[in-house]
């Protein structure tokens, strides 16, 4: 069967940036299981995959255009230190939840501290950065009508492991 909107893709998956650093990977883990064509992937990752069936292996290199986007330099912001109230030690590399303007949550990570300015960075962390991944397809199967219209997969792998029902044995 081929991967269609639709589609539920089970894969497994290395994302590496072009340094070959290992970026996120569902190696040792339970593969990544989604609904095709509902955009609950990056959207260069989407087209990469369709037509595949499973079986197939693809290696893709996404531009940032189509994965995180690219970064958006006034997602930056110098922010006086004092306005971290109790963390201790502020270092580079550090991220924070903040709240964004219209109130969603937003990731911040600290690039650089200077004095009593800390400046951070809104950007998603993997903006900017051309993504390399490697996936291999374990499984493709339609999605039933329910995960259609709530528009992503229901349980693990698609069966809903929650419910299952036990037997009543007559003990005499």
């Amino acid at each position: 069967m081929q991967i269609a909107k639709h589609s539920v893709v089970s894969m497994n998956y290395t994302l590496k940036n072009d340094q070959g650093q290992v970026m996120d990977t569902s190696v040792g883990r339970e593969p990544l299981v989604y609904l095709h064509g509902a955009g609950n992937i990056i959207p260069g990752l989407e087209a990469a995959l369709d037509g595949k069936v499973q079986g197939d292996n693809v290696a893709v290199r996404i531009a940032p255009e189509n994965a995180y986007g690219v970064r958006n330099p006034a997602l930056m912001q110098r922010v006086p230190k004092a306005s971290f109230q109790g963390v201790p030690e502020i270092k580079p590399g550090m991220q924070f939840r903040a709240q964004g303007p219209q109130g969603q949550v937003q990731v911040v990570t600290v690039t650089a501290i200077e004095g009593d300015t800390v400046t951070v960075d809104a950007n998603h962390p993997l903006a900017g950065i051309p993504l390399n991944f490697e996936v291999s397809i374990v499984e493709v199967r339609t999605a039933t009508a329910e995960e259609i219209s709530h528009g992503h997969v229901h349980g693990a792998g698609g069966q809903d492991h929650g419910h299952e029902h036990g037997h009543d044995h007559d003990h005499h």
